[in-house]
Formats: structure tokens, sequence, C-alpha cells
């Protein structure tokens, strides 16, 4: 079984020509074509903290439903965290994964299900701090720890982190791996690997890479990313 997974920071969907434009992000997303989407900073950021993306405007030109995780009923996600996944893969369970945070940060938890086969996401937006990234990387493992079922997983999102291996990576021991698909921001002209995937053993990893299309290149400040990945038949 191949999926395609992929994570995008949408910046609101205000683009390098600091016009907000869901429809170039959501063009964006269709080019991708993943089966599962982890989106960060998808909601505004004051007031009703409403979506920058419109509902309606995801049924009716994307495959994608989103993850049912809002709190608040003009918001897409969880302190800015979403989750998209292609029509056909069942929602068994999702909510959202409490970090220690000082600014507003969150992860969001799904449990899928395609064929038959269960597998578990989380999307994930972290601190500038990189004491408090590590901390919340800590959070993230105990909390998948403690899920009821052992399954495979995938882990994405805007990690923040400018070191290539150190700081909250470390927090990532064996069997996790960490991907890094490459530089993805600042979009225009990448310079840093903040965008990350990182996988549980069971999946074999048939390529990651950086989506650098040239409506990407304006859509937000970061790039997306994404990895086609494969579990054994059952």
């Amino acid at each position: 079984m191949q999926i395609k997974f992929a994570s995008y920071n949408i910046h609101k969907a205000v683009g390098l020509d600091r016009r907000r434009d869901p429809e170039r992000i959501l063009t964006v997303l269709r080019e991708i074509d993943a089966d599962v989407v982890a989106l960060q900073e998808v909601d505004r950021r004051f007031g009703r903290r409403m979506s920058a993306l419109p509902l309606d405007a995801i049924h009716t030109t994307t495959d994608y439903v989103p993850v049912p995780l809002t709190m608040k009923p003009d918001s897409l996600g969880w302190h800015g965290n979403a989750i998209l996944v292609r029509k056909g893969i069942e929602l068994l369970q999702a909510e959202a994964v409490p970090l220690p945070v000082l600014e507003p940060r969150g992860a969001i938890r799904a449990d899928l299900s395609l064929d038959g086969q269960r597998f578990r996401v989380v999307g994930m937006h972290l601190d500038l701090s990189g004491l408090r990234r590590r901390l919340q990387v800590r959070s993230v493992l105990a909390h998948v720890h403690d899920c009821e079922a052992d399954v495979p997983t995938v882990m994405m999102g805007d990690l923040n982190e400018w070191s290539a291996g150190g700081g909250c990576f470390r927090e990532f021991h064996a069997p996790w791996h960490v991907l890094a698909p490459g530089r993805s921001f600042p979009s225009r002209r990448p310079l840093a690997r903040l965008d990350r995937i990182i996988v549980s053993e069971q999946w074999a990893v048939l390529g990651t890479n950086v989506h650098h299309s040239p409506l990407a290149a304006i859509g937000s400040d970061h790039l997306p990313v994404f990895a086609s990945l494969e579990l054994p038949k059952k």
C-alpha cells in the first residue's frame, strides 16, 4: 500500500505578493496530489480565527475532506493546524495534542484507515524556542505512545528547527526516522529544512521532495514537502 503524505505551512494563504489567495493554495494542493496533508497556519490568528481556506472551496475544488478538530465555528484547525484526507480514507479518531506553549502553537492527531489498514498521522507547528521545541516533541511522542493502538505513524509539520540533525531532532530515537525532504524556507530562495516528516519503522520510504512550482514559490513563505511511503501487505 502506497500513501503520499505532504506538509504545508500556508501562512494564512498570504503570499509573498502580500495577497491572501486561498485558491492559489488549493491549486498548489492539487499540484502535490497527496493522500494526506498536514497544514499549518491555516486559520487567521485574531478575532474569530476564521479559516484562510473556505470549507466549501475545499469540498468543491479538491478531493479532500478536513478532519474535524476545530473548537471554533469559523476555524478549520486547532491552533492553526489542520489535516486533509483524500475522499475514501476513513477517519477513525481525531483529537488535539496538548503541548507546553508560550506561543499559539499546537499539534493534532488523526487515526485513519485505508483498505482495512489503520495508520496514524500527527500534524504539528513547533515553537521558535529551542528548549520549548524539545519539550513539545516529548509531549507529542508521549501522546503517541499512550494511544490505544500501536500502528504505523507519520508525524509532519513546521518544526522551526534550523539545525540539520540536532536540536529537537535529538528527541526522535529509534525506531523513528526523521526525513529531510529538502530546503523549504524561505520559499523564494530556500535555505532551511524547517518542514520535516518523521516516520515509524513500519514504513518503507519510496521518496521525498520539496514541491517547488511557480505558484508554490509565491503562495506562502514556506514550500510544501512530501513523502511517498509504503506499507507491506498484511
